[in-house]
């Protein structure tokens, strides 16, 4: 082919290149190892050498139009691109803004807030616990033993064989004890770890757990602080029963209900276990029964939330739905 009407040729098919990929195609047609100008090239060798010269400019003056043109017409069509591209994100400053979602403290958090503010004003001073814990202060420091039956209540994860995702927050109340001495007003809340999930359960919840030591604490005062705590927490018109229960490392020991009109179908709703201090737990701190005795609770902080906000499910508060989280 005629090398000017080659060139004029590939300038035009470069010129009406529509995207990058037609263009990559032009130059392959003409600039490729197999294209009509590199062909041309490679015949240069069996021309004359007075020929050659002057051959050799020409074509590669063409190559040289050829890859301008090129190059010009690739920054055009990213040029192109880039505007239409832009032109379908704008943003348009006209329209209202959007606010910005704001965070709020989860159900569990609200609740277990309210009650160590409720039981600072009663006294209470709020300590914190660990959550892996050994079988002595889970278990044995709260007359538990390894073949008490009460062990079998709690399917407990293991850690190693002697620690455990503790059960409950009672070993805080071990804890704190062995470091110091009546009197003592103190309440922890935090995780605690059991093998059980239902509609009503959760290998993993919230507990609550109080006590007080000193040398007259009577069942009658750990009755009046429960009875304020619940209706601070639910209202004056909530009504209260205890019922006998048994607990390891408590003696006697009792549970609570709660209920009132118009909520949870009028049905008495279990709400949390208490009693006095057992003597082998004192004992087990150091303490002399004979001189100091308590009493101790626990409740669990999401039941507590479920019963406040009317949740049917303990795994709507595990769950980060942020439709549900939105109505607390």
């Amino acid at each position: 082919m005629d090398l000017s009407r080659l060139v004029d040729e590939a300038l035009r098919e470069i010129d009406t290149a529509v995207d990058e990929n037609a263009l990559i195609q032009v130059r392959a047609r003409v600039l490729g190892k197999q294209g009509a100008l590199s062909l041309q090239l490679r015949e240069l060798g069996t021309l004359a050498p007075e020929a050659r010269a002057a051959r050799g400019k020409d074509l590669n003056d063409a190559k040289m139009r050829i890859e301008a043109a090129a190059t010009a017409r690739l920054e055009a069509l990213r040029a192109t691109a880039s505007a239409t591209r832009l032109a379908s994100e704008r943003i348009d400053v006209s329209l209202p803004a959007c606010g910005p979602s704001l965070g709020h403290m989860h159900p569990v958090r609200r609740v277990e807030s309210e009650l160590i503010e409720i039981f600072a004003g009663l006294g209470f001073e709020w300590v914190d616990g660990r959550e892996v814990e050994t079988e002595h202060y889970n278990f044995d420091a709260l007359n538990i033993p390894a073949d008490h039956p009460a062990r079998e209540m709690q399917d407990t994860f293991f850690v190693r064989p002697g620690v455990v995702l503790r059960t409950h927050t009672s070993p805080v109340q071990v804890r704190t004890m062995e470091k110091r001495k009546p009197p003592l007003q103190v309440i922890t809340t935090g995780r605690v770890y059991r093998h059980d999930k239902d509609t009503s359960h959760s290998p993993m919840f919230h507990q609550l757990e109080g006590f007080l030591v000193d040398d007259r604490a009577t069942f009658v005062e750990l009755k009046g602080v429960l009875y304020a705590v619940l209706r601070s927490l639910f209202g004056q018109n909530v009504e209260m029963r205890f019922r006998k229960n048994f607990f390891p490392f408590t003696e006697p020991s009792g549970e609570i209900d709660i209920r009132r009109e118009g909520s949870w179908g009028g049905r008495w709703m279990e709400i949390l276990g208490c009693g006095m201090v057992h003597p082998n737990v004192l004992r087990n701190v150091g303490y002399d029964p004979d001189l100091c005795q308590g009493f101790a609770f626990g409740m669990g902080l999401d039941r507590i939330a479920m019963l406040k906000y009317g949740i049917d499910e303990i795994r709507v508060l595990f769950e980060n739905d942020q439709r549900v989280l939105e109505r607390f």
